[in-house]
């Protein structure tokens, strides 16, 4: 029987969900191997654990800067982070990085209003960006591990995490919290992160013949298309 805990557990650089996350990843590594080097890049609600997986940590042609709404410890020279809002870079400068990168991040932000905020300060302090997030047309909700979550009525979503754990989240509480546990997550459409980055194109995840999650990019002068006809040096 499938440990959806396992299956999904970030930590584990084995797991199945880390597994797609690589092999994402390798696209994004073949969209930025054509960009000139020393590269900036700004991980909005990154971690220094999610790119020592992917062996960027310690790069000297690499410099990523996480931003989170709490601090992180760092011990690596490429490697800094800073407190901040998703929605509200003031702190940086225009055109500031090379790349954005975003991995399941702009669906916590409660709203679409907000989800477009966080859209039109990536394309102001970043050259190219990369942003991921998960469909919400596909049938497995990644945050609460429950088929069909995004589509229940919202009193039935509160009721339930109220009562029971679903995925990481709940039990609640108190109905208050229940309420922003439920209006946290804000699965996105195609139309919806179309809307957000009316200029970049949108690659579909593929996963077991339907769309798992959606990328927003823009800015690498090439599309996932031709970089997926390459390969990289070893492979």
């Amino acid at each position: 029987m499938l440990n959806l805990q396992a299956a999904t557990n970030y930590d584990d650089g084995e797991s199945f969900a880390n597994r797609l996350r690589n092999k994402r990843f390798s696209l994004f590594e073949k969209l930025v191997r054509q960009l000139p080097k020393p590269l900036s890049v700004i991980d909005i609600g990154g971690t220094e654990e999610f790119w020592q997986q992917r062996g960027w940590i310690g790069r000297d042609d690499i410099v990523i800067t996480a931003l989170n709404h709490q601090g992180l410890e760092t011990i690596n020279e490429n490697f800094r982070a800073v407190r901040g809002d998703a929605t509200n870079l003031a702190g940086f400068g225009d055109s500031e990085f090379d790349v954005a990168f975003s991995n399941s991040v702009i669906e916590h932000l409660f709203s679409f209003e907000n989800q477009c905020k966080m859209a039109e300060e990536v394309r102001r302090v970043a050259k190219a960006y990369w942003i991921q997030t998960p469909n919400y047309w596909f049938p497995f909700e990644p945050h609460f591990h429950f088929v069909g979550w995004q589509w229940l009525p919202r009193s039935l979503r509160v009721s339930i995490i109220r009562r029971r754990r679903c995925g990481w989240r709940g039990p609640c509480g108190s109905v208050d919290e229940a309420n922003a546990v439920v209006d946290e997550v804000q699965l996105m459409t195609r139309t919806d992160i179309k809307r957000a980055f009316p200029k970049a194109a949108i690659w579909n995840e593929p996963l077991f013949g339907m769309v798992k999650s959606l990328v927003a990019y823009d800015g690498f002068g090439k599309s996932i298309e031709d970089v997926e006809k390459s390969r990289l040096p070893g492979q």
